[in-house]
């Protein structure tokens, strides 16, 4: 058995790993859209990375763009096989790919009108809404837990891991040439999660391919997380009298926070500042994220006993339509927007950040991982001035951060995910989804933990398991 890392291997969008059999039985793990890495990020995505046409399936952990985005351009490539991913998965890639498809579509036009001032050539979108639905007639639904055969050497089963809704680690297993088993981690959830159930245990294994997001770091405590929310809120949008906006992945993040502003209001804490959460996406992920009750962790499960919905209050307003978006952004009444994409860098938050950072009174909140080329990474970091839409922009707002809410496990939920593994039985453990410095400096921690052989791969080479 041979893997090869297309994407993911040196970043931390992009995931896709390629896996294949002694008798050439092609299997991608995930093939994820590349994201805030500035000007190379359209060529990247570009790159097929392989051959659609000697592919034979596609198994997919979770639905977040960054691994699941570029799906539909492997069938407009000519891929015609199966994608095979958990029911909650399933639902939520069947809104998050036509939304993404849209984005690219609208995003195109408007670069193209300033481009076409300029007489540069036209762009055009990485994949069209007609791509998205003839992939998802590919798209197949398999349970947690049960093992399903791709062929007759290769089989895998999903575990859930407490990432989003439907997320799951992908285990392995193949006969050929000797019985080995591999775990593909997906990315890793929280233990204490606002939402979700807990990462599970999973089977001892030969072979590990682990994400590594955090693996330098621990996250801020959880536990003052409505604190520091409400201190942010009451000074930029009731001291102030600005804007906060609040650039979140439409699914997961957009949820944990109105949950945490759903509660602050049942405990009579909410201030009386309006909430507009600005995404279709996000209005139809959060019924989805309603509908898959299964994976509930124990606390919302009780949360929901007395208040039946955990995703809004009377000063929440869920927006649709692009004129609501124009005015809600063209208004100057204080309020709190939540809008996608989490690292800023596409979609309708991006309009609301146009106008609106230049203005000293506004905020921003970032509640997620940046990489380090994206707008979101940028204000981190303290620019003065930033390109949106091609136009300079003053940085004038002020910046927060909360990186508590992270739906990735720190340093220490990574060990601990990866405790129920003897490490000296672990042939080779290989991180991906990375930046180097991290990668680097969690492989000295595994090592001291007992794991003898930790590899970093690179992207476009070829391992062989054995």
């Amino acid at each position: 058995m041979k893997f090869k890392s297309i994407g993911g291997s040196d970043s931390v969008t992009g995931s896709a790993h390629l896996v294949i059999d002694e008798d050439g039985f092609e299997c991608i793990l995930d093939y994820g859209m590349f994201q805030g890495l500035g000007n190379e990020t359209l060529s990247r995505n570009q790159h097929l990375g392989l051959n659609p046409h000697r592919l034979n399936a596609v198994v997919l952990s979770h639905a977040h763009i960054d691994h699941s985005g570029r799906i539909p351009l492997l069938f407009k490539n000519g891929y015609k096989g199966p994608v095979y991913c958990t029911p909650g998965t399933l639902d939520l890639c069947r809104i998050l790919l036509l939304d993404s498809a849209h984005i690219q579509e609208a995003d195109v036009r408007y670069v193209n009108k300033i481009r076409k001032r300029r007489g540069q050539d036209l762009l055009k979108p990485l994949y069209s809404v007609t791509d998205v639905e003839r992939s998802l007639k590919y798209f197949k639904s398999v349970p947690y837990n049960n093992w399903f055969s791709l062929n007759a050497n290769l089989k895998f089963k999903f575990i859930e891991n407490g990432h989003i809704t439907g997320s799951a680690a992908v285990e392995l297993q193949w006969q050929s040439p000797a019985p080995k088993r591999m775990l593909y981690t997906g990315d890793i959830g929280r233990y204490h999660d606002l939402l979700l159930k807990a990462p599970q245990p999973f089977n001892a294994v030969d072979f590990i391919l682990c994400e590594s997001t955090y693996g330098d770091r621990l996250h801020e405590p959880a536990s003052n997380m409505e604190a520091q929310l409400l201190k942010i809120v009451n000074d930029v949008c009731v001291t102030n009298k600005g804007k906060l906006f609040i650039p979140a992945f439409s699914l997961g993040r957009t949820q944990e926070i109105v949950f945490l502003m759903d509660r602050m209001k049942t405990k009579g804490l909410w201030p009386d500042v309006p909430v507009f959460v600005d995404s279709p996406l996000s209005s139809n992920a959060t019924e989805i994220v309603r509908r898959h009750h299964e994976c509930f962790n124990g606390s919302l499960t009780e949360y929901i006993q007395t208040d039946p919905d955990p995703f809004g209050f009377n000063q929440l307003h869920y927006i649709t339509e692009r004129a609501d978006s124009k005015a809600l952004s063209d208004s100057a009444a204080p309020a709190i927007i939540i809008s996608a994409s989490g690292m800023a860098d596409a979609g309708r938050i991006k309009h609301h950040l146009f106008k609106g950072l230049s203005a000293a009174i506004n905020g921003v909140l970032i509640v997620g991982y940046c990489s380090p080329s994206s707008l979101g990474a940028k204000l981190l970091n303290g620019a003065t001035q930033v390109k949106l839409f091609g136009e300079p922009v003053e940085v004038k707002a002020l910046v927060f951060s909360m990186m508590s809410l992270s739906a990735h496990a720190d340093a220490r939920e990574l060990i601990q995910y990866l405790s129920c593994q003897e490490a000296a039985t672990v042939k080779t453990l290989y991180l991906v989804h990375g930046e180097d410095t991290v990668k680097t400096s969690f492989k000295t921690r595994l090592q001291a933990l007992g794991y003898s052989d930790v590899q970093i791969p690179q992207p476009g080479v070829t391992y062989t398991l054995n």
